[in-house]
């Protein structure tokens, strides 16, 4: 594979265009082709832009700041992520040629670049920040979803952002045991590792990846090494501001509180001793509703009621108040929670810090579906639902690569009533999709070839409640449910969420996080796996300074140790896949000789089709021979398989066949003995007796049972009804064949 470097292609632009500005630029060879950022000379109106290149990929990434939008904590950043399929040369499909809404791959794809880049602004920022991302170029080898990560990052960097990066990011395969920097699409279907990690100079803020059963060790190592990768790649960006001499950051500014507001918000630690008792109630609606009740006494007590405020001024003095008291209750409960944990290892629900919630596990729930299961974990619970399906039901990927079709696919809804609340309900949004494309790649190293198992599954995950990873709930759902259809999977995957709690000093890894803990803890770390290794993992790293290694070991260590429990629970259940539901398709394979392919699909494809009408089944025939029957049922793929093997069995001497007359001549009688193979029986094999005319034993129509007695040379066959009359009656037979005296 050649590339054109940043260097060459800049010079060509200078050349053609004749432009004045010329652009600035950094190069590094990583993995074997340039990686290279360029600034300058491309939407120099946006507040940071940059080209970034790997080889033939080309990825443009623009941010642009804008100011506060209202009041509340949410940070207003929006990403956004295009793959232009003239970047390889192609039209979109379909009818319109033109792009339309975000594929899966895109919104995916804008989900990895916002995770890593979040979490870099201070809390105090509020401001709207936009980033977009165009794919120019792409060679078909590489993904170019990490290119837009450093595009992300390099761009803020150059803006006057109070951005905390610059951030650097890499994808790794695991191809014959060696780890590959920025692999081919090749090398990541046939490694072992799919990994994609983003971070600063010092730490690991971000994962992302699916394996193949890879150990903890081997995982680590793969992080250390795409780790100093990304160290190269963050000084690339460094070196690219000090050229661009780039403005000083935007400072943030915290607005100081007026003196009487400041012992308001003060005096707030005073209801820390009742929050400890409302955090103590295990169910969640009801601690929510005590913590409530803590929050709604303090206010009452420290701001009062609006009631009597007559003017604007002291109507807004008030909210000023309010406002300020909420915000420190808001803050209260949280540092409350992480002092539970750090100081008593004391959680909400009352559990260790390694504990796992109870498990229930329920199958075959529903009696017509396929496969089905309700796994519940605490106040978490997934109805996951298996359906097979034929060669038909594939679905097709367009993307810049050629098209493909997928055989395994996991859909993952969130509806609204799950944590109890009024939602508009719509199609699924980058959650879901992030969500069930984590839990397919999960169970996909366990999926059974196509040769194995020649279905297409489909797996359907709703959240009936949420408190504390669904997703991991959806694998554990999502294995049961498929070895409760039959699917025959090797083992079970099983997930499990990990949380992180920190004071910098100190740190307290908790197992099987509730949603209380993922948003008060410093990681959101998701392991999916089996007994042999990790199968999928998903990281987000909330702490600035990011997570040192000997914590990530420590948590995949107690992330084992939370799998094997839930797997055990698991195979109690079910340990090895079921029989297929009746109701299910059957699909059977059977092999033929390719020069009998004509045969089966008959003139003009008379033959296939009246096959198909007559069975229900559909066949598919591939070059090689092989004959995928696809049916109803068993019965009905039964009685196909019999037709393709009577059209294509070779007559086999020493074998009785049911055959029908044909024709008949003086000398014998033509008989089909199977589809488009016919034999002659000698008028003297018709019978034990002397037969004077043919037509006194058989006419054209009859059917009558014979023997292949000898196959010439030529593949002419010889039938004899004498030899199965002295079959019946135990008797020696002697052919009546040329040269033998008969």
């Amino acid at each position: 594979m050649t590339a054109t470097t940043a260097s060459e292609a800049a010079e060509g632009v200078k050349d053609t265009l004749s432009f004045k500005q010329e652009p600035i630029i950094v190069e590094r060879e990583i993995g074997g082709l340039p990686l290279s950022i360029e600034t300058g000379w491309i939407a120099k109106q946006a507040s940071g832009s940059t080209v970034v290149r790997y080889g033939d990929n080309v990825v443009f990434v623009a941010c642009v700041l804008g100011e506060p939008r209202g009041e509340g904590d949410f940070f207003p950043m929006t990403v956004d992520y295009r793959e232009r399929t003239s970047a390889v040369g192609r039209y979109p499909g379909g009818f319109f040629k033109r792009e339309g809404r975000p594929t899966n791959k895109e919104t995916l794809t804008m989900r990895l670049t916002d995770r890593p880049i979040r979490p870099m602004f201070p809390d105090e920022y509020k401001a709207e920040v936009l980033i977009q991302g165009f794919v120019y170029s792409n060679d078909g080898e590489i993904d170019p979803d990490i290119l837009n990560i450093i595009g992300a990052s390099s761009s803020l960097t150059l803006s006057t952002a109070p951005f905390l990066g610059p951030l650097g990011a890499v994808r790794i395969g695991l191809v014959d045991d060696e780890f590959v920097p920025f692999p081919t699409h090749e090398e990541r279907e046939k490694g072992d590792l799919d990994l994609v990690v983003a971070g600063t100079k010092d730490s690991i803020t971000m994962v992302e990846c699916a394996a193949n059963e890879v150990p903890e060790e081997q995982m680590v190592e793969a992080l250390e090494y795409a780790h100093e990768i990304i160290q190269e790649i963050c000084e690339m960006q460094v070196e690219l501001a000090e050229k661009a001499n780039v403005p000083l950051r935007r400072e943030v500014e915290t607005p100081e509180l007026p003196a009487e507001v400041q012992k308001l918000v003060d005096r707030t630690k005073e209801w820390e001793p009742k929050l400890v008792e409302a955090l103590s109630v295990k169910d969640k609606h009801e601690r929510k509703a005590a913590i409530k009740a803590v929050k709604k006494e303090a206010q009452a007590e420290l701001v009062g009621s609006d009631e009597g405020i007559e003017s604007v001024k002291e109507l807004n003095a008030y909210n000023e108040r309010l406002k300020a008291v909420k915000a420190a209750l808001d803050k209260l409960v949280k540092e409350t929670m992480r002092k539970l944990i750090l100081e008593k290892e004391q959680r909400v629900d009352g559990r260790g810090l390694a504990d796992v919630r109870e498990i229930d596990i329920e199958l075959g729930l529903l009696p017509r579906t396929h496969g089905s299961a309700l796994f519940t974990r605490g106040e978490t619970q997934l109805l996951v639902v298996v359906t097979l399906g034929t060669k038909d039901d594939e679905q097709l990927v367009e993307g810049l690569g050629d098209p493909e079709y997928e055989r395994f696919m996991l859909h993952y809804n969130f509806p609204p009533f799950s944590v109890n609340e009024i939602k508009r309900v719509m199609g699924p949004g980058r959650r879901e999709i992030g969500h069930g494309m984590l839990a397919q790649r999960a169970l996909a190293a366990l999926v059974p070839s196509n040769e194995t198992f020649p279905y297409t599954i489909r797996i359907t995950a709703d959240t009936m409640e949420s408190n504390g990873s669904s997703s991991m709930a959806t694998v554990c759902g999502g294995s049961l449910a498929m070895h409760q259809a039959g699917v025959p999977m090797e083992s079970h995957v099983a997930g499990i969420a990990m949380g992180l709690v920190s004071d910098g000093k100190t740190f307290k890894v908790l197992s099987d996080i509730l949603g209380d803990e993922d948003q008060i803890g410093d990681m959101d770390f998701k392991v999916t796996g089996t007994e042999e290794g990790i199968t999928a993992l998903q990281m987000d790293v909330k702490l600035e300074e990011g997570l040192k290694k000997e914590v990530m070991a420590s948590a995949l260590d107690q992330a084992r140790q939370g799998r094997v429990h839930i797997l055990e629970k698991m195979s109690e259940a079910i340990s090895k896949p079921g029989k297929m539901s009746k109701f299910a398709p059957r699909v059977r394979t059977i092999e033929i000789n390719p020069e009998q392919i004509g045969k089966v699909i008959g003139s003009g494809g008379k033959m296939i089709r009246s096959i198909e009408e007559t069975t229900a089944c559909k066949l598919d025939i591939e070059e090689s021979g092989n004959v995928r029957i696809y049916g109803p049922n068993e019965d009905a793929v039964e009685q196909a398989q019999a037709f393709v093997r009577s059209i294509t069995e070779e007559p086999e001497v020493g074998r009785i066949y049911k055959g029908r007359v044909v024709s008949t001549k003086d000398f014998g009688a033509f008989i089909e003995i199977m589809p488009g193979t016919e034999g002659m029986c000698h008028i003297s094999e018709l019978s034990g007796d002397y037969v004077e005319r043919v037509s006194d034993i058989v006419s054209v129509g009859d059917e009558l049972e014979v023997k292949v007695i000898m196959i010439d040379d030529s593949g002419r066959v010889k039938l004899s009804h004498r030899a199965v009359l002295a079959e019946r009656e135990g008797e020696e037979y002697s052919p009546n064949l040329p040269g033998s005296g008969g």
